[in-house]
């Protein structure tokens, strides 16, 4: 009697191998160690757990790293601060803080130049709109992408759910694929990033199941979004017919049925908790259990992308004078 092999479980440190080399060389090449800033204002262990993973990699990589632990109701003035230093390359902040719309104030303030996030609202309108550079029609200065939604295109590219044959920003084309959260900071971004990359992308939360697809304007770029009926389409229609499978859900007492998972699924969890079961390693071909060595590294790419273009719009002012 043959039984069904296991999928294979990839690791983030293996995915994250090759962006980490293309990042030291780029450090190693400038002669310089940028200064990236991280503001903790919570007492979430995963996000204390995510800064120590930052600073142990930019110290590796030559980068500087300094993590500064405030009160939330001091962090505006600070982040202020940090905006005005040249010293500082790059801010990032572990949110939730306030967790309300006083944070999406606190994302808007953190200058453009130094939002390694990606999280300002020129980088999302970008994003949801498939606009690449800041600097059309020259086109040399690359616009910042959240890195978390980064990190996962990184994934499903190393995966191979990417097809290179087919042409850019069609690579996911006749792909469906689950994504359990809608959260503005990874969820709904990674929803409409996959679309315009041509996937069926079914967006679930605890409200409801939307579905993204790219939009019929192919002037704007902008992916479509439409509401499901809950009627005839569920988690449990739904998910069977996927090839991929992406959980970002905050809570420990969250699992995604394994019942639901189509033999050969390709399967991925971003949360800091676990959110499948160790029976879906029997289920999917590949099953990736964390991300964050993955975004870790987009988040130092982000960094750099940064410093060129800061580089770029000063010899352009240099240039005109």
């Amino acid at each position: 009697m043959s039984t069904k092999p296991a999928g294979r479980t990839i690791l983030a440190s293996t995915i994250a191998k090759p962006f980490i080399e293309e990042i030291t060389e780029q450090v190693k090449a400038s002669g310089k160690s940028p200064k990236l800033v991280g503001f903790l204002a919570n007492d979430d262990p995963a996000a204390l757990m995510y800064a120590n993973w930052t600073s142990k990699t930019c110290e590796s990589l030559g980068f500087e790293y300094e993590l500064i632990e405030t009160d939330k109701n001091e962090l505006e003035s600070k982040l202020i601060h940090a905006n005005n230093d040249d010293n500082v390359s790059g801010i990032m902040v572990y949110f939730p803080v306030f967790g309300d719309n006083q944070d999406q104030y606190l994302q808007q303030l953190i200058s453009t130049e130094k939002d390694v996030e990606g999280l300002n609202f020129m980088y999302y309108h970008n994003l949801y709109h498939n606009v690449r550079f800041l600097d059309p029609p020259h086109n040399e200065q690359k616009s910042i992408l959240p890195c978390t939604p980064l990190a996962m295109v990184k994934i499903l590219e190393y995966l191979g759910v990417y097809n290179k044959l087919l042409h850019y920003g069609n690579r996911l084309y006749g792909k469906k694929i689950l994504v359990v959260n809608r959260s503005e900071i990874v969820g709904r971004p990674l929803a409409a990033l996959l679309a315009n990359d041509g996937a069926t992308v079914y967006s679930l939360d605890i409200n409801n199941i939307q579905q993204f697809t790219r939009g019929d304007d192919l002037l704007a770029q902008r992916h479509k979004v439409i509401d499901l009926d809950p009627s005839t389409h569920t988690v449990e229609s739904i998910a069977p017919t996927c090839d991929v499978i992406i959980t970002g859900v905050p809570s420990e007492n969250y699992k995604f049925p394994t019942e639901y998972v189509t033999n050969g699924t390709v399967v991925i969890n971003f949360s800091s908790a676990k959110n499948f079961n160790d029976d879906i390693k029997g289920k999917a071909a590949l099953y990736v259990p964390s991300i964050g060595k993955v975004t870790i590294a987009m988040l130092l790419r982000n960094l750099l992308r940064l410093i060129d273009n800061r580089n770029i719009r000063n010899k352009s002012v240099s240039e005109e004078k």
